[in-house]
């Protein structure tokens, strides 16, 4: 059974990606979104990847969401939560890829959730969500005196640090040993710090080139060292993920999901 999906920020790196993934996948597309000032609205989505000419390039959120069962939105915070109050308005599930959210925008979104169905997660990579998986089991197994390290390298564009996906990993650490990661997590450091605090989930943030996103969450006990790392060569898994996303949205009560639940790993 096919689902009607609507991709906002068609034109973006993400959205051209969607638009491919979707040409692949059982998926069809009913609305390609852009902003009223972009130099696109009026063209094909088919200029942009997407497998069938009829697709027209338009601002108008409310009709997208009339013809679609889904929107995918991978743009910028801003743009998103306007687009998850159109859809919790519509009663339109929505699955979000958007990552540098603040804590008001997370609590918009769970608030949203209660009136309509959301896929959200930092990363929509099938490999990055069994990565995450590993590392829950290896925190609950391995006690505090296992240091915890997250390394995280993208390229030199990406606006925000540490990447949603190291986040992620760390709160997953976190919660895996009881604890989260407001209380345990070292965002930076710098100057004389001292010697490290026992529990601590430590980050590094790297950004450089054309890295699509490598991470490694590292385990480091007394005479050993665990490494767990995820690395991105392609932009195309996180597409495919978040259809797959899409497509298992449809039609679920409302709720706050992720990857997790699509996968079925919880």
């Amino acid at each position: 059974m096919t689902t009607r999906v609507a991709i906002a920020g068609a034109t973006g790196r993400m959205g051209r990606m969607l638009l491919e993934a979707l040409s692949e996948s059982e998926c069809t597309l009913a609305a390609a979104l852009e902003r009223a000032d972009s130099p696109h609205i009026g063209k094909d989505a088919q200029a942009f990847g997407y497998r069938e000419q009829g697709i027209l390039l338009r601002p108008d959120l409310a009709a997208a969401l009339a013809a679609s069962e889904v929107l995918i939105d991978f743009t910028r915070p801003e743009g998103t939560l306007a687009h998850l109050a159109a859809c919790r308005a519509a009663k339109k599930p929505i699955v979000i890829g958007t990552t540098g959210f603040d804590d008001a925008g997370k609590t918009a979104i769970a608030m949203a959730a209660k009136d309509i169905s959301v896929v959200f997660a930092p990363n929509m990579s099938v490999g990055v969500n069994i990565t995450l998986k590993l590392i829950e089991q290896a925190a609950r197994a391995l006690d505090a005196d296992y240091d915890i390290e997250i390394v995280e390298m993208h390229h030199n564009q990406k606006v925000d640090a540490p990447s949603g996906t190291a986040l992620k990993m760390g709160e997953v650490a976190a919660a895996a040993r009881g604890t989260s990661l407001a209380a345990e997590g070292v965002l930076s450091r710098e100057g004389h710090t001292g010697a490290r605090k026992r529990g601590a989930i430590g980050f590094a943030t790297l950004r450089g080139g054309d890295v699509i996103g490598d991470h490694t969450v590292i385990f480091a006990g007394g005479g050993e060292r665990i490494e767990i790392s995820h690395k991105s060569s392609t932009r195309g898994n996180y597409a495919k993920g978040a259809i797959k996303a899409a497509r298992w949205l449809a039609g679920k009560p409302p709720g706050l999901y992720d990857m997790q639940d699509v996968l079925g790993l919880k």
